[in-house]
This record gives C-alpha cells, structure tokens and sequence, in this order.
C-alpha cells in the first residue's frame, strides 16, 4: 500500500476509565483532539480540540467521574454543551473534504489498540453512527515504534517512547492536546529517521462466512465463551457487540441447547490472542438492557460446536451466500420447489440462491425429515424480504423464519443425524415427592372459559404436533399457552391444556376440533377437546381429589364444575428436597397444613404439571419477537435484600399501578428464608416492558435489582 500524504493522530476520552482501561466501563466518549501530519514535509499542520456532549447527559446529571475530572480537568459544564459525537465526527469530515482533499489521503495513527477498537468503534455502533470507510483502518504507534525501533524494549505508553528517542514531554498544554501533541513529536522522529507507514491495521465491520472442519487447527487463545445473549441475536448481531474486534471468518458458534434451540450462549474466535483479549474487557457490557458475560474458551470447544465432516453441509455452505435462514415447521412433504414457491410468492418476493440446489433439508438418519430447513440468499435485501415471511403458511402449517449461520448449519445436521439424539430419554421427573407440588403462578386461574383441554393424545405428541391439529386456532394460544401434563412417573398422560385468548377462541376452538384425528407419521388418533377454565385447569394439575360416588372425570362437555377443596399441602420440611424434581421452579412461600376432609378420598396417582422443556412454540429467537398479545406476565426481580418487604417492591414500583400487594410474591428457600428473587404478576405485557426498561439495576437499598420476564 502506497504511504499517505498526511497522519492523523486521533485521541479521546471517555467520561469514566481512560489510559489502559479506556472503554473498558462502557463510559460515552467526552473528548475528541485530532492532530495531522504533513508527512511530505514533516511537520503539523492542524489540531483540533473537541469537547463531546453525551448521550446521557442532562443538565442535572453529574456526567464526569471523579476519576475522570482529576485526570483530565474537563469542565462538566463545557461538556453539557458541547456538541454529541454524530456531529463532532461530522465536523471532522468535513475537515477532510476540505482541507486533506479528501478519503485515501491519510491515516490515523492512534497510541495502542484502545482508541479504535474498545472506545470509538463500539460507541458508533451503539449510537448507529455510520463512520465513513476511512474509520476502518489505522496504525498502532506502539505497534510500528517497536518494529522499526528493534531494541526498544517494554514500550507500554507514550512517556517510554519519548524516552527512547530523547524527547522532552510537552507539559504546558491541556490535556487531550498535550497527548496528541507528544504523539505527534513521536510520529516526525520516525519519520525523519526514515520509518514509512504503509500497512495500516483493518478494523472488519461484519463478521464473513466460513466453514470450521472437525480437523481444523485453531488457537486455543483466540476464542471466548459469550453467555446471556438474546435469543434473537445473530451472528451479526454478536459481531456489532464485538465491534472494533476482528472476528476470523465463520467465527461466531452460536450454541444449542439438547433440543436444538439457542440457549443464550456462543463462541466466538478472533482472529489472534490480541483481540481475544481485548474482547475479554467486554465481559458485563450489555446489548440493550442485558449484560453480557465474556469468558475464555478453548479451540476444542469451538470444534465442538461449529465443525462437522458433512459433505452434503459443506457443499451447500460453499456456495458463498451472503445470508442463511433456517426455516422451522415444515410439513414433512415439503418439496424445494415448494419452499422457491413461498419466498417468491406475494409483495414480498425475493430469490433463494441457486434454485433448488440452494436448499438443504434436514433429515434423521433413517432419512425422515425433521421439518427444518436452511435457504441461501445472494443479498442483505433480499434475506430482509424473506425473513418478513415469518409464520406465514404453507400448506396447513405456520413456518418460522430466522437468520442462521454456518456454524448452526453444521450443529444442527451433527445433531440430527447421530441416532444418540433419538434414543429414549430418562424420565422428566424421577424421585417424585409424595404431595402435589405445583408452580401455581404461572398457571391460569379464575372461572373465565378460555382454555381448552385435550385428551387422548397419542404418548410421542409434541407441541408441534398440537399447534399442527388446532390448526388456524393455534394463532389464539397466548404466550407460553401450551400446557403438557405428566404422571408420577413422568411419562406422558395423553392430556394437554391450552390458554386462548379469548373465552371465544377456546370455544370455537373445541367445537371445531372436537373428537378430530391427530396424525403422528402413520398413526392417527380422534383427540377429545373441551372448553374449561383456569380452576379447573388447575384441579387437574394438582390431581384434584375425587369426590366418593361420582364419576372422576373432572371436566366434560357441556358439564359444570363444583371445586373440590384444595389437596392437602405440607409445610417445606414435609416435602422431600430433590435437585432433580421440578428444577424450574419452588414453592414461593410455606403453606400451613390443612386436614383433608372425611368426605374425599385421594387420586390414585398424582398428576404433576411439567412446563414443556421451553415456551411455546419453542423457537430459537426471542418469544417477545413472535407475539403481539398483551395479556398477563410475570416479571423476576433478582438480587434483593433478604430484608426487603411487601412495602419495599411497592415502593421500588411506584408510578405503576398494576403492581398491587396481591401481585408480588417473594420467593423463599427450603429452609423458609428469602432467596433474594420476587415474583410481580402485570396485567399486560407492555407495561411489563416498560418497567424493565426504566427500573432495570435500580436499586433498593444499597443493591441494584436485576428485572427479566419470567
């Protein structure tokens, strides 16, 4: 690369840690100086120094650390009206067309890694600031000091390298400018002692696609463990958390859980140890209002999740298509020219890549099809185009759509085709306690009829399986509506609740499908479907006894319902503590004895109610994405004092006024002492939102209170 005609040495600093750990507390930038270089007749010819105004800031905000105040002097007030970073970066472009002729006339130099990659880049990304493409790429001064000064030797800042070549540190000027300016005085000796600067680091802006083989080579020191992502987020999207990191190609594994969706997990392999490390600073940074934790891995682990030896994957994922979306729900008849008929069909109308030869289905061993499917396409705009598909029909069946990697690709068609993943798991529940235990507050209540009950499922049903049979119903179930139930010894019982959302839906709902077949492969079953309501949901949950002389069905058609009195429930001691029983969830206070009555007798077997291994309907993005219902939701506080009261989560929600005393239950330990989480129950999904995004880490007392949806 031919040398530049100007250097630009770019320094900033940040509201709160600034030298060695600049970046590292997500602090917002609050000072630009830029200095330029005429490197021809070495010497220099602009600064500029720039306040910048954050995002945050408001006029009764203290937006300086005391940190930051004693180490760089800035004036809080100059600060609070300076000009936000969009526009300082602008007026620098400006500079660039006017006075350096334009793009491709120089580089930044910056003093280490810290200005660009862990300060600059990741708040442009935060902000969706566009930087022009001469953002994307600078030297490290450190970097080319140490390489033409060969002896130089524990170079670790600007003092040492002033030191070096015997040059006095500019102690009379404010900071930012003294910086840049000593920078600068580093950058013309180098010059004059005939050091060029023609290889300027990339900074990459999005992560490429590649392919990981179980043979491949990798770095154990170039790969991190990031955990508590969005289920939502892509590889994209990770790579924009990484921002300023440069991630090797095919570099994000995003992981599955054992029944293939994400699990909030992924690994991520950089191109070297340097941006390993750096991304490690990352570790509690946050993607809107999550944190996110950043650990070590290994290369193995990597391997592990993102190789395969498929050929059939490899010469699919070769093809060099810019986007990948897994399809999910398929009928198991879906043809490719089915699949190029959905995405070209409506307004919507975008091209799968290569035709046929640009899908892959996803089979068992025994070469069934497992309803999934990934799809090539050449362009950003078109994978936009397609994934607004989303639960669009073909045939009788909704389809999800999202976007996927290469890795994924690879994963999945591991998993799908080791005959270990279909062989008969261990029961659900082992070592069932003797009494019912039932996490009641996330079961429906209340003698309103919009629920419905379904009997006679075959024992291999799945939520697929249900939304499949209810057909356009399916489209009323509420969030986290599909309710299976188990038996004692943890096997299937053939029934199945679902909340609708409406008393309507639950009625059309059974009288549409009442004494339908449901179809497994081959097998077929008519199913029995009743409308019922929230208590006698729970009656049947909790194995509601039966009343001597009457018939035991609990629920039928047309019927009506006298509650029996509840079950007898011990205090915790009389419940035996298992690790393995009903991990979920806990009792969320003791319950004082009460005696069973003569006149009832005990159900043969207890039935216990088992949440399905993930909501409904179980995809591998965020639920919040597939619904636009806002009926009741539960929200999880974490992290409270074991003193906190009623009175205190009351308080902390003041100004939202679906939170009543009957909404908030404060969940205890075996032992009947506080665990530190709460549960409130809001009466819409909105205002649940709402709340975590404005009390999210708010505190009570002296501790800040994790908020997320239950």
């Amino acid at each position: 690369m031919a040398a530049s005609a100007y250097l630009v040495v770019l320094y900033c600093a940040t509201a709160g840690q600034n030298d060695e750990n600049l970046g590292a507390d997500e602090e917002e930038i609050v000072l630009l100086v830029w200095l330029v270089i005429d490197v021809t007749n070495n010497k220099v010819v602009a600064v500029q120094h720039c306040n910048v105004k954050p995002q945050t800031a408001d006029i009764n905000d203290v937006v300086l650390t005391e940190e930051c105040r004693q180490q760089t002097g800035l004036d809080e007030n100059l600060i609070k009206c300076a000009q936000p970073l969009d526009q300082v970066l602008e007026q620098f472009d400006q500079f660039v067309k006017t006075k350096l002729q334009g793009e491709g006339s120089f580089q930044f130099v910056t003093d280490g890694q810290l200005h660009f990659r862990q300060c600059l880049h990741p708040e442009a990304g935060n902000k969706t600031i566009e930087l022009p493409n001469y953002f994307y790429s600078f030297f490290d001064m450190r970097k080319e000091f140490q390489k033409f000064y060969h002896q130089a030797q524990n170079i670790t800042c600007i003092k040492d390298m002033l030191d070096y070549v015997g040059i006095e540190a500019d102690e009379s000027t404010e900071f930012g400018i003294r910086q840049a300016q000593d920078i600068g005085k580093i950058l013309q000796r180098m010059i004059y002692d005939g050091h060029a600067f023609d290889s300027p680091e990339p900074v990459n802006n999005r992560v490429e696609a590649g392919i990981c083989t179980k043979d491949e080579e990798i770095d154990t020191n170039s790969v991190i463990r990031a955990r508590g992502l969005p289920w939502q987020s892509s590889d994209q999207d990770i790579a924009k958390f990484f921002r300023g990191l440069n991630i090797a190609k095919g570099g994000v594994a995003l992981c599955l859980s054992a029944q293939g969706r994400r699990n909030g997990e992924a690994l991520v392999r950089f191109i070297d140890q340097e941006h390993r490390n750096l991304a490690l600073k990352r570790h509690k940074h946050h993607i809107g209002q999550r944190y996110i934790e950043v650990y070590k891995a290994s290369g193995e682990d990597f391997i592990n999740v993102a190789a395969g030896n498929n050929n059939e994957a490899t010469a699919f994922l070769s093809r060099g298509a810019q986007v990948i979306v897994r399809m999910r729900g398929l009928p198991y008849d879906t043809s490719a020219k089915d699949i190029i008929t959905f995405f070209a069909s409506g307004d919507l109308y975008c091209n799968v890549m290569d035709g046929e030869d640009g899908i892959l289905f996803v089979h068992k061993p025994d070469g069934r099809a497992t309803g999934d499917a990934f799809v090539l396409f050449t362009s950003e705009e078109d994978a936009v185009k397609a994934l607004k598909k989303h639960r669009e029909i073909i045939g009788s069946r909704y389809i999800e759509l999202f976007r996927s990697t290469t890795a994924e690709v690879q994963q999945v068609l591991n998993r799908t085709m080791d005959p270990k993943t279909y062989e008969q798991q261990a029961p659900l529940i082992t070592n069932v306690p003797q009494v019912p235990f039932i996490p009641q507050h996330i079961i429906t209540s209340g003698s309103r009829k919009d629920c419905v009950r379904l009997r006679g499922l075959p024992f291999e049903a799945r939520v697929e399986n249900i939304l499949e049979f209810l057909g356009e119903h399916a489209k009323s179930i509420v969030y986290q509506g599909v309710h299976m139930v188990f038996n004692a010894q943890g096997q299937p019982s053939g029934e199945a609740f679902i909340q609708m959302n409406s008393d309507h839906a639950a009625f059309m709902a059974a009288t549409e499908r009442h004494h339908k077949n449901m179809f497994i492969g081959k097998k077929q079953r008519y199913i029995e479907v009743f409308q019922c309501s929230g208590d006698d949901m729970n009656v049947v949950l909790q194995g509601g006894p039966l009343v001597v002389n009457r018939a035991p069905s609990l629920i039928s058609p047309g019927g009506t319902l006298s509650l029996p009195q509840p079950y007898p429930t011990f205090p915790y001691a009389a419940i035996p503590q298992s690790p393995t029983v009903l991990p979920m969830h806990t009792s969320l206070s003791p319950i004082s004895p009460v005696m069973r009555p003569a006149s009832y007798m005990s159900p043969l077997s207890p039935v216990y109610y088992w949440p399905y291994p993930s909501p409904y309907p179980s995809p591998p993005v965020s639920p919040t994405s597939y619904y636009h219902i806002n009926g009741p939701t539960v929200v999880v506080m974490r992290g409270l004092p074991f003193n906190s009261s009623l009175a205190d989560i009351l308080s902390f929600f003041h100004g939202f006024h679906e939170v009543q005393p009957e909404s908030v239950q404060i969940h205890r330990n075996a032992d009947g002492r506080p665990s530190g989480d709460a549960y409130v129950t809001f009466l819409s999904r909105n205002e649940a939102e709402r709340a975590i995004q404005e009390k999210n880490r708010h505190n009570i007392g002296n501790r800040y209170i994790e908020l997320f949806m239950a």
